[in-house]
């Protein structure tokens, strides 16, 4: 008996480094989750940076050097390598700041509506009934509705901010945790071990987030990651209708918006905030296939 108590945990740490070597080799085998991972580490690190990378400041405006081109166009000042924004304002600089807003964003939506929607799909998957139909209804109604279109209704509610943006968002994208909740619960709650659990003594509480919730987190996760571009998409979308974040913030969105009447004669003011938003949300979509290969058995290659 000894033994097998001293061998326990031996076989439960092997178990789990042959886990996460299963999953790193199933995510690296997709190389397009590989390069969308390299591309996110490499904009967390310029977001956290900024003040060290950036150039100048986001705010700094420069009269003399409005709408400079890109420093390899003629006309162009190699002290602005993308060129200037209307105001002259540096846009290299704003586009690096503007990952932080990016980043930001991405972690309180997608943390906000994943922690919401497990705890309403919890208690919609368990106790079933009257409260799991009334909670689902309510997600229905809210799925019965464009995200966008959703969204602004709700900021022009709450008052045009980015945090009523943020929080907009989050209630949108709240329904697919709840539903993948919902669904991972009813299927887990009738296993031998959730059996077992409960014949031992185990509460509610105990069963739902200790036993339960565990072996529901795959497809979370997955979902968690395209919420985060999501989240950053709509975000823009908010600031280019100027119904998220406000001038003067470098936010993606709101640099569009503030440049769209210049695109015929500055075509780099929209572009490469454009171009950001494109390779940002690209990159965590690839990381999102990636990780579903690797958590997802059913995908996994032979």
């Amino acid at each position: 008996m000894a033994d097998t108590a001293t061998n326990q945990p031996v076989s439960t740490a092997a178990l789990r480094r042959q886990m996460l070597a299963e999953f790193s080799f199933y995510f690296s085998e997709n190389r397009g989750a590989v390069i969308g991972l390299f591309v996110f580490i490499a904009l967390v690190l310029i977001a956290i940076f900024a003040p060290l990378v950036a150039p100048h400041s986001p705010f700094e405006q420069y009269r003399d050097a409005t709408l400079l081109p890109p420093s390899w166009l003629e006309g162009g000042n190699s002290s602005f390598l993308l060129g200037t924004d209307p105001v002259g304002r540096d846009i290299l600089s704003r586009l690096i700041y503007g990952a932080q807003y990016s980043l930001f964003i991405g972690v309180f939506v997608t943390t906000l509506s994943l922690t919401t929607g497990i705890l309403v799909g919890l208690i919609a998957g368990y106790y079933r009934g009257w409260i799991d139909t009334v909670i689902m209804r309510l997600m229905d109604i809210i799925l019965a509705f464009p995200s966008l279109l959703l969204a602004l209704v709700l900021v022009a509610i709450l008052g045009p901010s980015l945090t009523n943006g943020m929080i907009a968002i989050a209630l949108t994208l709240q329904p697919h945790f709840v539903r993948l909740t919902r669904a991972a619960v009813m299927t887990e709650k009738s296993r031998d071990y959730v059996t077992a659990a409960r014949l031992a003594g185990a509460g509610p509480i105990r069963l739902m987030f200790r036993t339960i919730l565990p072996n529901c987190m795959a497809p979370l996760i997955v979902q968690a990651t395209l919420s985060f571009s999501n989240a950053i998409l709509d975000a823009a979308a908010l600031g280019f209708l100027g119904m998220g974040a406000q001038p003067p913030a470098p936010e993606w969105g709101t640099m569009l918006a503030e440049a769209r009447e210049f695109i015929l004669r500055a075509w780099w003011v929209v572009t490469f905030p454009g171009l950001a938003i494109l390779i940002t949300v690209l990159a965590i979509n690839l990381m999102g296939d990636g990780l579903r290969d690797a958590l997802d058995p059913k995908l996994k290659r032979s």
